[in-house]
């Protein structure tokens, strides 16, 4: 293929071509090292001239750090473990929902499922926790009650725009499972509930696993968002703690901290999602 294209170009060309595609990955290379030079002075300047002990007692004060214990973690780490846990319970279970009416031949419970998943697609999160947790209980008089001690207001909102995220990506799960599996199970007599329980849906879940644990860690970083609903010193999240700690005496060591505590949740998962990614392309 290579000589037919050479042939086809002549003689002149070919070295032009060469010339050219040389010149490129010269510019190329040239811009990666001025873009370390830069980088590399910005780095050593911020070095030499920083005021080290004033970032120290402003970002990474000990004696801080060490007050904050136990209770950002008996406390704040809890608490943003159980609205995670649970609102991804919730979502998963709007999500699976909505997925099977987005499926159905039904025409009104696709309609339903499409309304749902587009408002709380589009609603930015920030609102729609507003309006559950604050607004809703307002005017409607509902009183939310708690589940390990936080208020379920924030994990229902948490909850229902997962679920319209997570719909999506079930529902791509729940269609790349091969049409012959449905149809050795309808042979088989069963109908099409049990094919669903039984064949379909635990299947589409093992497709979809790495996207549904991104959509947890995701959904791990939302919970920051509950503070602007108002919280006890016994329902305070990692930010919401860090915040308050840190508005005493105005300092970053506390976020810091919480900082630090979110990567350690994170970061685990993340390195799950690419080792179920990788078993995933060898079962293929």
């Amino acid at each position: 293929m290579t000589d037919i294209a050479t042939e086809q170009l002549g003689d002149g060309d070919v070295p032009e071509l060469y010339r050219s595609g040389r010149a490129k990955r010269n510019r190329s290379r040239n811009f990666r090292i001025a873009a370390y030079a830069v980088g590399l002075t910005v780095i050593v300047s911020v070095g030499l001239f920083a005021d080290w002990a004033k970032i120290a007692d402003s970002y990474f004060d000990l004696e801080r750090a060490k007050a904050l214990f136990p209770d950002i973690i008996t406390i704040a780490a809890k608490n943003t473990i159980v609205y995670t846990v649970f609102a991804f319970i919730g979502g998963v279970i709007l999500g699976t929902s909505a997925a099977l009416l987005r499926l159905s031949s039904i025409r009104p419970y696709r309609w339903v499922a499409s309304i749902y998943i587009e408002i709380f697609r589009g609603l930015p999160a920030l609102l729609t926790i507003i309006f559950v947790g604050f607004i809703t209980p307002i005017a409607l008089g509902i009183r939310f009650p708690k589940v390990l001690g936080v208020p379920t207001a924030g994990i229902v909102a948490l909850a229902l725009v997962a679920g319209a995220y997570l719909a999506e990506t079930i529902r791509a799960g729940i269609e790349g499972v091969p049409k012959g599996q449905v149809e050795a199970a309808r042979s088989l007599g069963m109908t099409h509930g049990q094919t669903l329980r039984k064949v379909v849906i635990p299947q589409a879940f093992r497709i979809v696993i790495p996207p549904l644990t991104n959509e947890l860690v995701l959904l791990l970083k939302d919970t920051a968002l509950l503070s602007v609903l108002g919280v006890t010193p016994l329902t305070k999240e990692l930010t919401a703690f860090a915040r308050a700690e840190g508005s005493k005496g105005f300092n970053g060591t506390p976020l810091v901290i919480a900082g630090l505590l979110y990567l350690a949740i994170t970061i685990p998962l993340t390195r799950l999602v690419a080792v179920l990614e990788r078993r995933n392309k060898q079962a293929r």
